[in-house]
């Protein structure tokens, strides 16, 4: 039998799966709206929907089981988490209103129209790619503020991915990343991330948070607690601007508030 190269990891396998990571060698029609993407695709490039051929195939950070980082994520992690998810406001592009995410369906909608499929299910491959990375960002933290730790596993990969090909992000998109990190348990990236986005944007709000909250994933206190202390200083300058993200994450930043008062103390 004619061996094959893995588009996945490169590995030359014969049959149906590479012997390596166990990728699908054969294109695999979606179980939900009937595309076939590429060979070894985990997700379908049109409806998102995970490919059950490889479903056993998924990155570290991810996978399911008791100790894994999103499930550790999802039960409690830093008390800062468990603040935001109470009312975790999911942006939605061309909306002015926050909404919680928990009264938003997957994939919740702004103002412009979607295309969607005969399913219900928004049609990715029709989107630019900051849209479908923002229409994943809705589904993942949607999925984190209902514990469903199975929908974050799945579509979390995806989200990542996107938010990398629709480089380069402005602030919002940032701290979009910077969240998805961490809710993957990967915090030092997460750090990256925010901090890479504070060289030119030192101030704001949503960064200085999102390194916070990275600092404490990490258990640097010393390094969350500065970064709060910075939060509460620039807190009120920063609010006056009236950002359209600032007004978009309203409750993320009271709750943030609220968790930066306890660790700083006062």
């Amino acid at each position: 039998m004619a061996s094959s190269i893995c588009p996945r990891c490169g590995a030359a396998s014969t049959g149906n799966f590479c012997s390596s990571c166990g990728s699908s060698l054969a294109a695999v029609t979606c179980p939900s709206c009937g595309t076939t993407p590429a060979p070894g695709a985990r997700f379908c490039n049109k409806c998102g929907a995970g490919l059950a051929a490889d479903a056993g195939v998924a990155p570290a950070a991810v996978r399911a089981g008791g100790d894994s980082p999103v499930a550790w994520w999802i039960a409690g992690g830093t008390l800062v988490a468990l603040i935001t998810l109470a009312a975790w406001p999911v942006i939605r592009p061309g909306g002015s209103e926050p909404a919680p995410a928990a009264a938003v369906a997957p994939f919740a909608q702004g103002g412009a129209e979607t295309p969607s499929q005969p399913n219900g299910m928004p049609d990715l491959s029709q989107m630019t790619p900051r849209e479908a990375a923002d229409r994943l960002y809705d589904r993942v933290m949607n999925a984190v503020s209902t514990s469903d730790e199975a929908t974050v596993q799945q579509f979390l990969p995806m989200a990542l991915a996107a938010y990398d090909m629709a480089q380069p992000l402005d602030v919002d998109g940032m701290y979009h990343l910077s969240v998805l990190q961490r809710a993957g348990g990967d915090f030092q990236a997460s750090l990256a991330t925010a901090q890479g986005a504070l060289a030119t944007n030192s101030d704001h709000l949503l960064l200085v948070a999102a390194e916070a909250e990275a600092a404490e994933g990490l258990g640097d206190m010393t390094a969350a607690k500065k970064s709060w202390k910075q939060y509460l200083d620039v807190y009120d300058k920063q609010r006056s601007l009236g950002l359209e993200e600032y007004t978009a994450h309203e409750g993320v930043l009271e709750s943030s508030r609220t968790h930066a008062r306890e660790v700083v103390g006062g």
